[in-house]
């Protein structure tokens, strides 16, 4: 069965909005671990924000990222949205129904993880949901104060278990989290 993993950059605070204060931070380490993380994949699930962010920037990104822009672009991608009519970016479709159901049968099919990047309502619904089967933080060691967190608004208490982690010499976290077995 599939896994549908929630990947995100997030601040020592929690913060995940616009993730430009991230730039400073980077390092050939976070891009071998983002770049493992994606070839573990093979399917994008995006809130519509992020989708049209990505949909606008990452087809023309090939020729400065390589595989992982070709990956990137090659991917299925599911695009949650009540709003969106229609999607433009190669190999994307719209799931409009029943989350539970949808992301149910994602999972069942055969493949590899699914990624849902950035995304803060879809996520927090899908965690809300329990559909959510691991977490990969990289944590930035930078407070914020403002901004969407990650980790508001997802209903009851959670109790999640390190699975692994890693240090990179920016300072940056990589935490990989499962839900806790009950």
């Amino acid at each position: 069965m599939r896994k549908l993993i929630i990947s995100e950059f997030i601040s020592l605070d929690g913060v995940m909005e616009n993730p430009q204060w991230t730039f400073s931070f980077g390092s050939e380490e976070q891009e071998h671990f983002k770049f493992a993380e994606l070839k573990a994949a093979d399917a994008l699930m995006l809130g519509r924000t992020t989708y049209e962010g990505f949909a606008e920037a990452w087809p023309n990104m090939v020729e400065q990222t390589g595989e992982y822009g070709e990956m990137m672009n090659g991917y299925a991608k599911y695009v949650v949205s009540t709003t969106l009519e229609e999607t433009t970016w190669s190999n994307s479709s719209l799931i409009k129904g029943d989350l539970v159901q949808e992301v149910s049968k994602l999972k069942e099919q055969p493949g590899r993880d699914i990624l849902v990047f950035g995304s803060c309502t879809l996520a927090q619904s899908l965690m809300q949901l329990g559909l959510v089967d691991e977490y990969q933080l990289l944590v930035f060691p930078i407070l914020l104060g403002s901004g969407q967190r990650l980790f508001d608004n997802v209903g009851e208490e959670k109790t999640l278990e390190l699975v692994d982690s890693k240090r990179f010499s920016s300072g940056v976290m990589a935490l990989t989290y499962r839900p806790a077995s009950q």
